[in-house]
């Protein structure tokens, strides 16, 4: 047999194999949960909130990297898929301009926070345009959940992400993250406290409000790419799941809340800054970090 034969044949015998593959999955479900701060181009509050005089372009970037995160997924076989609006007011993406077949969550409380929706049918998650922690010194809009408030966020002593906690939450349902994208402080941080999954990054941190950043179109290509391969070697990807019970440790900037929230039975307040609280599992933690980091007495209706 010539050469060329021969690579004829293992060419045919590679594609029949992913076929087959593809083939044993009934459906493919990929939750995608999507942060602003970590899209291509975002560097300050210009670009990240109602206020801000480029918010409606970034928007649109937005969405269009998520876009570009679903058909890498569907290339690669993903059937289903739900996403998360998860920045700011939670009313971020243009859902119109999303394929008629995605469920999508938005604006809040929710009680999985920025994974509300996630549960054991899902066979990956994917985070797009996400960002590095409030505890690193390096990253683009760096913060943890309110760069207001929150000064440090420890799961069983370990300092977390956004994108870390919330693959403790996809681990609680045997979730593995398959994919993260944003600036490259945040995909490196993601990768090193949860493990293996691809990284598409869009932009290089030069300081918290200045980055070397891809062009949009260039973004989303290297995000469908990164999608792709992802989704196409989903199985190779374990869940990122917490000893329980899970100590949280919640560090804030002002004393006042640390001292009232000391008052309840079940928390102990560490030092002036910081409380801690043992959550039986990741839903408790972050019902929790929900209820301290957004009620306040006057909420209506």
């Amino acid at each position: 047999m010539s050469i060329q034969r021969l690579v004829i044949v293992g060419f045919l015998l590679a594609a029949s194999t992913i076929v087959a593959a593809q083939g044993e999955r009934d459906s493919l479900k990929i939750y995608i949960s999507a942060d602003m701060e970590g899209v291509a181009g975002a560097v300050t509050a210009d670009q990240l909130g109602p206020s801000g005089f480029e918010y409606e372009r970034f928007r649109g970037f937005m969405t269009a990297e998520v876009n570009a995160a679903i058909d890498g997924a569907r290339t690669a076989g993903a059937t289903e898929i739900l996403v998360s609006d998860s920045h700011g007011n939670g009313e971020n993406l243009f859902i119109e301009q999303m394929p008629s077949d995605v469920m999508i969550v938005r604006s809040w409380p929710r009680e999985l926070a920025m994974m509300e929706g996630i549960d054991e049918s899902f066979d990956g998650v994917i985070f797009i345009g996400y960002h590095a922690s409030t505890a690193n010194t390096r990253g683009v809009r760096a913060h943890t959940m309110s760069s207001a408030n929150v000064t440090d966020l420890r799961l069983n002593g370990m300092s977390m992400s956004e994108g870390s906690m919330n693959a403790a939450i996809a681990g609680q349902f045997g979730v593995p993250v398959i994919m993260v994208s944003g600036d490259d402080v945040a995909v490196a941080e993601t990768q090193v406290i949860v493990g293996d999954m691809e990284g598409a990054v869009v932009k290089w941190a030069k300081g918290f409000h200045s980055a070397l950043t891809l062009t949009p179109e260039a973004a989303r290509e290297v995000i469908r790419t990164r999608a792709a391969s992802a989704v196409s070697r989903i199985d190779e990807f374990e869940p990122y799941i917490l000893d329980t019970p899970i100590e949280v440790e919640l560090s804030l900037k002002h004393y006042q809340p640390v001292e009232l929230l000391a008052y309840l039975p079940n928390i102990e307040r560490v030092n002036s800054h910081t409380v801690r609280f043992i959550a039986q599992d990741m839903t408790e933690v972050s019902k929790f970090l929900e209820f301290v980091l957004n009620y306040e007495v006057g909420l209506q209706p």
